[in-house]
């Protein structure tokens, strides 16, 4: 069993040695490559359960309840369930979790489960999941000093994507090859897998908080810290940057079919276009780890946060597809704020409140990001898609000199 492991140096200096160490430590290794199991599992699971349950219902809208039910109830879950995030010692809480997960899902293989029991499994599914979130993004700062946890979550968020892109193609490879039932399996089957891999590769924690911050159930701790988080004047800056900018950024994405459309292409202009951003994050997020100092990368958080937004005022010019694949991957290096972001986070947070403020935060930006896709989507029912992108470009970058200018003083007194 692993033991565990706190090196001081790590991120400390600019250069790729930042992401080295952090991947040289051993700990983060196993959480890095179980993450990449488990997105892999519920990708896969996912796109076979919104295909199948449109073969069996034709039905476009409960093929696509099918795909993003499992997110709808992250608030129920962040609410209800985030103290015990700290309550219990971390490795236990990441197994439990990953393996009722996995359970869940093999629940609806059966060829004749009902739908409308298969949703009921994903709103589950979408219950639990802030929480193993929010567990795993707090052993990270256990497992990495302060100045590596940002580059961790860095190189997990950098994961999760790449890994989400892979998934699609393997979950299509699965149901060409096997039935739905036989893909659903071999995505539990991921779930376990990483749930393994995270018990025999973990050490050995305590749980932060051995008793309720205010003496009530983890119900009512839940509850009362989420309205500390939401009130809290130091925190309130950052959710504005992990909340709000990522809400308003996804414009282009949830219209990059109709944009596409007006530009005169068809299903490759939609994938250039909704490739562009996640290229862009990657490729941001490893310069800025590799490039800039811990300090650097949080004086550069409202800079970048600008960057996110001014390339997408460009679509007002009505481009060709080129530039704005290209205007759409420079708005995804800015992404890059979160590195600054994160440090300040853990910064700003209590050791024993980290699992639950960073359950709240994981699921406030799912819920956000969901809402901002509705919104873009409303306001093209009735306006073109560049000047809705312009738009959310135009207050992206308002909620970002605003949440800046109270993110300064509070950082100085820190």
């Amino acid at each position: 069993m692993a033991s565990p492991n706190t090196r001081d140096d790590v991120g400390g200096t600019p250069g790729t040695g930042g992401y080295r160490r952090v991947l040289a430590v051993g700990e983060f290794r196993v959480v890095f490559v179980a993450e990449v199991l488990a997105v892999l599992g519920q990708v896969a699971a996912q796109i076979t359960l919104s295909l199948t349950v449109y073969e069996r219902t034709g039905s476009p809208l409960l093929s696509a309840l099918a795909f993003a039910a499992s997110f709808v109830p992250y608030l129920i879950g962040a609410t209800l369930l985030s103290a015990w995030s700290d309550r219990v010692p971390a490795r236990r809480l990441m197994v439990v979790t990953q393996l009722t997960t996995a359970l869940l899902i093999a629940c609806m293989a059966p060829s004749g489960t009902p739908v409308p029991v298969v949703l009921a499994l994903l709103l589950a599914m979408g219950a639990i999941a802030p929480l193993y979130q929010g567990t795993r993004a707090a052993l990270v700062a256990d497992i990495l000093p302060a100045d590596g946890f940002a580059l961790g979550r860095s190189l997990l968020r950098m994961a999760a994507q790449t890994a989400q892109i892979c998934g699609f193609a393997f979950g299509g490879v699965l149901l060409a090859a096997t039935s739905p039932t036989a893909a659903l399996l071999t995505g539990s089957g991921l779930l376990v897998l990483s749930s393994l891999l995270l018990w025999l590769g973990l050490a050995v924690r305590p749980a932060r908080r051995s008793t309720p911050s205010s003496g009530g159930s983890p119900l009512g701790e839940s509850v009362a810290g989420a309205g500390r988080v939401l009130r809290s004047p130091s925190l309130r800056p950052l959710l504005a940057f992990m909340w709000l900018l990522p809400a308003l950024s996804v414009a282009p994405e949830a219209l990059a079919a109709p944009i596409a459309s007006g530009l005169g292409g068809g299903p490759v202009a939609v994938a250039a276009l909704l490739s562009a951003a996640p290229v862009g994050m990657i490729v941001g997020g490893l310069l800025l780890g590799a490039l800039l100092t811990d300090g650097q990368r949080v004086r550069a958080v409202v800079p970048l946060g600008l960057v996110t937004f001014v390339p997408l005022l460009g679509l007002a010019l009505r481009p060709e597809l080129p530039v704005v694949v290209a205007l759409l991957a420079v708005s995804g290096c800015g992404y890059g704020y979160a590195l600054g972001v994160d440090r300040l986070l853990i910064e700003r947070v209590a050791v024993q409140d980290r699992g639950q403020v960073l359950t709240l935060v994981t699921a406030g930006l799912m819920i956000l990001q969901g809402l901002g896709f509705a919104f873009a989507g409303a306001l093209a029912e009735w306006l073109p898609p560049h000047t809705v992108v312009v738009l959310a470009a135009v207050l992206g970058l308002a909620t970002t000199v605003g949440a800046g200018l109270r993110l300064t003083p509070a950082r100085r007194r820190g």
